[in-house]
């Protein structure tokens, strides 16, 4: 199995597959899922061809964007053993937040790592663009005061109730901290966590006309 061969034909494929979409989950967050996945792989440990493959290809088939399942079609067309494509297929259908209440923990240490690096693009400055981009692609609005966050008990509760941008911080973005599970994502973690923080801060402060 020539996995160099495999990891650029998989990038070409993403490209594609992720073309046009202008939302957050485009063929540039797939790669920051990359690199950042590889960042912590080399301190953690884990089959980095996995890793990678698992990054690359995680939002083909993503829910918000595809009922399809091209992913997996491609794997099988590709030279690689049937249990490496399992553990990357399985890394894919389990990498997703899908509620507060909702148990997402990974079987794997390569899951984790590309469960981690998908939860860091998530959140910082880069995650704070991204729901904003995703928020305007969904048409949902900036702020409501008289919406409040929910703490989303089910994947279909989830997916399926619409809320308004900084309502996501809240049911998403700023849980993610404490569900990183390497000691590298963790640390990683911190400096974004607050800086969305602070955005809260200036964000509410300049919505009361208070500066």
């Amino acid at each position: 199995m020539d996995q160099e061969k495999i990891l650029s034909d998989a990038k070409i494929f993403a490209s594609q597959k992720l073309e046009g979409r202008e939302s957050g989950h485009g063929f540039y967050h797939a790669l920051r899922v990359e690199n950042l996945a590889e960042t912590i792989a080399q301190k953690e440990g884990g089959d980095l061809f996995v890793v990678k493959m698992a990054a690359l290809l995680h939002d083909v088939d993503d829910w918000k964007f595809s009922q399809e399942n091209q992913t997996q079609n491609w794997l099988n067309d590709q030279e690689i053993e049937k249990e490496t494509i399992d553990h990357i297929l399985d890394i894919i259908k389990n990498l997703s937040f899908k509620g507060a209440g909702v148990d997402t923990s990974m079987k794997t240490l390569e899951g984790q790592i590309v469960q981690d690096a998908d939860r860091l693009d998530a959140i910082g400055a880069i995650g704070i663009a991204r729901a904003f981009s995703y928020g305007g692609h969904a048409n949902r609005e900036m702020y409501n005061p008289d919406q409040k966050p929910e703490m989303h008990q089910s994947y279909d509760d989830y997916k399926t109730k619409q809320s308004h941008t900084i309502n996501h911080f809240y049911e998403k973005l700023l849980l993610l901290k404490d569900r990183m599970n390497t000691k590298t994502a963790k640390e990683l973690a911190l400096g974004r966590h607050k800086y969305m923080e602070q955005f809260l801060e200036e964000f509410f402060q300049e919505w009361k006309g208070e500066k």
